[in-house]
């Protein structure tokens, strides 16, 4: 089987289209959360991962989104943009976001889906090995996806040790008996110093996950947060991948 795992597009529909493009065929594509927020384009993206059949899970921009009490916690420009998100997303929209799921294991699989991590879904950051092992007992697959931190990353558990293993573009990292905590990175708003936007590939037959970046539209994006009114700093930032 092989899986396309996203996270973070923050209404950036020129990054996800250039991912789905260069993803090609796949089994199964899973959203870790955040789809919306910041960007420009909600209701198009929600559209575009509902018509290529993604499952996923709520993000803590998602749970704003869909009319929760995560908009209390945000920034002065996450909060200005999810005001105006909510504005740019129909009923349908926001009643799919209000009901994604905080945790889901696909059927027959060895993964759990969180958008922050898997004992706090929709807002701990798994950012350090503390953090990861701390959450080793919140979940019972070998192996878990996380995203929120906008940076791809890979926690391993070995011989009652845990341990950050930072990831380039073609990293590759084999399943096997260590329980794994895998961050794709982001698609819409990279924080890694790269802007190129961020996926993973999983093949579950050949028991590997790769890393993969690519391309977008960076200034499209841009001129379009611009001319919707939201922060200028929501736009500058994707320029340098902060």
């Amino acid at each position: 089987m092989r899986i396309a795992v996203i996270s973070d597009i923050h209404s950036n529909l020129n990054a996800l289209e250039a991912v789905l493009s260069a993803i090609g065929s796949v089994d199964a594509i899973w959203h870790l959360g955040d789809t919306v927020g910041y960007g420009p384009e909600p209701q198009a993206v929600v559209d575009r991962l509902r018509a290529v059949g993604a499952t996923g899970v709520r993000g803590n921009h998602d749970d704003a989104g869909g009319g929760g009490r995560s908009i209390e916690f945000f920034n002065p420009d996450g909060y200005r943009a999810m005001e105006w998100t909510r504005t740019q997303i129909d009923e349908p929209t926001r009643l799919y976001l209000a009901g994604l799921p905080e945790r889901l294991v696909p059927e027959g699989t060895a993964f759990t889906l969180a958008h922050g991590s898997p004992r706090d879904p929709i807002w701990e950051y798994l950012d350090s090995p503390e953090a990861a092992r701390a959450n080793l007992a919140a979940f019972e697959t070998p192996y878990c996806l996380v995203g929120h931190t906008h940076v791809p990353l890979v926690f391993r558990e070995s011989r009652g040790l845990m341990r950050a293993v930072f990831v380039d573009p073609r990293s590759r990292i084999a399943l096997g008996e260590e329980r794994l905590i895998l961050n794709p990175g982001s698609v819409g708003q990279p924080r890694d110093g790269d802007p190129r936007s961020s996926y993973m590939l999983i093949d579950t037959d050949a028991g590997l996950v790769v890393w993969h970046r690519v391309k977008y539209d960076v200034e499209a994006t841009q001129a379009a947060i611009v001319a919707a009114g939201l922060p200028l700093g929501l736009a500058r930032r994707l320029r340098f991948g902060r």
